[in-house]
């Protein structure tokens, strides 16, 4: 097979904006696809992004800085809704499920067989669209070439609602609380015409609760399996480029990728949050879409471009500073290691033996510690990153030692082994690993979460004998990290870090053994090494995008009362959009509000809301909305429509339960036009 230029000319262009993609069950999705005038003339390998985040609107602005760069490099590329998300079809059944991945390969199927398409199909998705990539990846559909997954796990239960078997108070519910009213958006008139409405009313009545699914499921059974490739690696058989952040909560998934899977796999970790590496933050950014050509090239072209001579790990070395001054770009260089598990990184231990320990051993499940660690699910913005963590590292039990003579630097998993004991049959565990720098200021580099009732396995959880001891290792989540020279590192241990915690079901005191605690950190032998690569630069500017986005805004408030005990976090955030070709004006709210009172077990409260608002107005001279007692056609409203869904979400609980309430409410214009609540009371099962 001949070999393609490296860099091709790039080539104009077709969108195609509404098509159609129809399933067996007579369903169809809705899709969006780019593709390169020469297709034409012969057919071409396609790239596809499979998710729920509404390809017309939610996602519109992102998606124009993808596909076309893939289209004018030779590629078809097709960005599809799944089942009940957007201008498809149906009703979503949860997440990842086995529906949605059977649509996925009935999808694949469809593209491979477009006159436009050559037969060979790539998938590329960051957090859901990565997942999906791995999940039909391991189904092993004959169309698929290759995998690009971002910011996704290999493991459902290990990273997004529980962590070490405890439950992620401050994502379990806000992400339930986000597909609550996700779920409830409707089509598109413009798009699907009369049968929208039946349509949204068939959304607002039976999409699922999720926070009730996943509170159902508090150990790691068969509905965590569904899904999650690290029940079976070796059934992904084609190459996989994993990617992620170090702000991003599912990066320990780079790793159990290059120790696990069998085929050409490589992994990127950079600075970055949640989201696509030529949009991240913190910064720097890099020019990953022509990285990303790079790798279908090699694998769907057979191009002779060296990707597999690459390294197998590309990682974003960052320095500490001090907390808060590289909020929009972290100081620090990029380096590699040829192959991994490499041997240039040792695993090194470091007993508390030799360190300067400090706190109470005994730690108490109601003591007010976390406020400082950020969003479990970092977006880049300053609200969700970190601050100092002093004030958390005063409330726990810290282990520091002395400074370090020469430069450390590590990559990789990070654990802590430690002895404990609690006097109730329950108790959780937060370790977190702190660079410390001369002026005291202290870093959060990684942390993990861990229930205790887990210590054998996540699926068949134990209860503790109170009193009696138990050993136990807590795996951190996976980092990169520079210690300077005068820095020090140090591990703080506490029983509660609320909000990302959801605490334990009665006060409980949990006691450490202060000399059993050992540190082990994955460190490089070389400090002075440098990684370049051309696209590891500034990213090419986008290609322009009909959708006109005004500035974003996410704050984080922390009120305290000192006489009562109480703390209360509150996260507000905003999207605000509008598409100047299609009229369509795109505004989401949300606000996370998660209250507790320091020494009352049961008094952790999170209350989630959530605003979607749809409008388009073909009226002469603007779009202001019609008036709430205009009569509307199915014909009027498909220029003339305005949607908007709010939603309440709130979970507690007492010793033995969780309470869950739900609220969805839908309106046209002013009129209230739906409105239904659900409550659940789920028994805790050693959480």
């Amino acid at each position: 097979m001949s070999t393609p230029a490296l860099h091709p000319a790039p080539q104009s262009i077709h969108v195609l904006r509404q098509v159609r993609i129809p399933l067996r069950d007579g369903n169809s999705l809705s899709a969006r696809i780019w593709l390169p005038a020469s297709s034409g003339e012969r057919p071409v390998p396609a790239v596809l992004e499979y998710i729920p985040h509404r390809k017309a609107d939610m996602t519109a602005a992102r998606d124009d800085t993808i596909h076309p760069v893939f289209a004018r490099s030779g590629y078809a590329s097709v960005r599809v809704d799944t089942r009940g998300a957007g201008d498809s079809d149906g009703v979503m059944d949860d997440e990842y499920a086995a529906r949605e991945l059977a649509d996925g390969l009935e999808v694949l199927t469809w593209i491979a067989a477009q006159w436009w398409c050559d037969g060979g199909v790539g998938i590329i998705g960051t957090s859901w669209g990565g997942l999906n990539g791995l999940q039909l990846a391991a189904l092993r559909p004959p169309e698929l070439r290759a995998v690009i997954t971002v910011c996704s796990t290999d493991d459902r239960y290990r990273d997004a609602h529980y962590n070490g078997g405890v439950i992620i108070g401050s994502e379990l519910l806000s992400e339930a609380a986000t597909m609550l009213a996700h779920n409830a958006r409707p089509q598109d008139p413009r798009v699907v015409g009369a049968s929208w409405r039946d349509n949204w009313f068939d959304r607002l009545n039976n999409s699922p609760v999720s926070s009730e699914i996943w509170l159902g499921h508090q150990r790691r059974d068969a509905y965590w399996k569904h899904g999650s490739v690290a029940e079976n690696f070796s059934a992904i058989q084609v190459p996989v480029l994993a990617v992620s952040g170090l702000y991003d909560q599912y990066r320990s998934t780079l790793f159990t990728l290059l120790n696990n899977l069998d085929i050409p796999t490589q992994a990127i970790l950079g600075p970055w949050a949640h989201s696509y590496p030529h949009q991240a933050a913190p910064g720097p950014a890099i020019d990953f879409l022509p990285e990303a050509v790079r790798w279908w090239d090699r694998w769907m072209k057979d191009a002779d471009n060296g990707v597999e001579k690459q390294p197998d790990l590309r990682v974003y070395m960052p320095t500490g500073v001090r907390p808060g001054l590289d909020v929009n770009a972290r100081p620090g260089r990029w380096v590699a290691e040829p192959v991994w598990p490499s041997p240039s990184v040792t695993e090194v231990s470091y007993s508390s033996a030799y360190a300067v320990r400090a706190g109470s051993t005994r730690l108490s499940s109601t003591e007010l510690i976390g406020v400082a660690a950020g969003s479990w699910q970092k977006r880049g913005d300053a609200a969700s990153q970190p601050v100092d963590q002093r004030e958390d590292d005063a409330r726990s039990f810290t282990v520091t030692w002395p400074e370090v003579d020469e430069a450390l630097e590590i990559v990789g998993d990070i654990a802590v082994t430690l002895t404990v004991s609690a006097d109730q049959p329950h108790g959780i565990l937060a370790v977190r690993l702190n660079d410390v720098a001369p002026d005291g200021s202290s870093r959060l580099v990684t942390h993990g979460l861990f229930n205790l009732t887990h210590r054998d396995s996540h699926e068949h959880p134990l209860s503790l004998i109170p009193g009696q001891t138990v050993s136990v290792t807590v795996p951190l989540l996976a980092s990169a990290h520079r210690f300077e020279p005068g820095h020090r590192f140090r591990v703080s241990v506490s029983a509660n870090y609320w909000p990302l915690a959801w605490p334990s079901p009665s006060q409980t005191s949990v006691t450490l053994d202060p000399a059993s605690i050992t540190l082990t950190l994955p460190t490089r032998a070389d400090t002075d090494d440098t990684y370049e690569q051309t696209e590891f630069t500034t990213p090419t500017p986008s290609p322009r995008s009909a959708i006109r986005l005004f500035p974003e805004e996410t704050t984080r408030t922390v009120v305290r009362d000192m006489v009562a005990g109480t703390q209360d976090i509150i996260i507000n955030s905003e999207t605000d959009q509008h598409d100047e070709v299609d009229g369509l004006h795109y505004y989401a709210w949300a606000q996370d509000r998660y209250l507790i009172t320091e020494g009352i077990a049961t008094s952790a409260v999170a209350e989630c809301r959530r605003v979607e608002h749809y409008r388009r107005s073909g009226l002469p001279g603007g779009a202001a909305p019609l008036a709430s007692n205009t009569v509307r056609t199915v014909e009027r409203l498909a220029d003339d429509w305005d949607v908007k869904i709010v939603t309440f979400s709130r979970m507690s609980g007492d010793a033995s339960s969780f309470f869950l309430t739900n609220q969805v409410t839908a309106f046209e214009g002013s009129q209230e036009i739906f409105s239904r609540n659900w409550s659940a009371t789920i028994p805790r099962d050693h959480t």
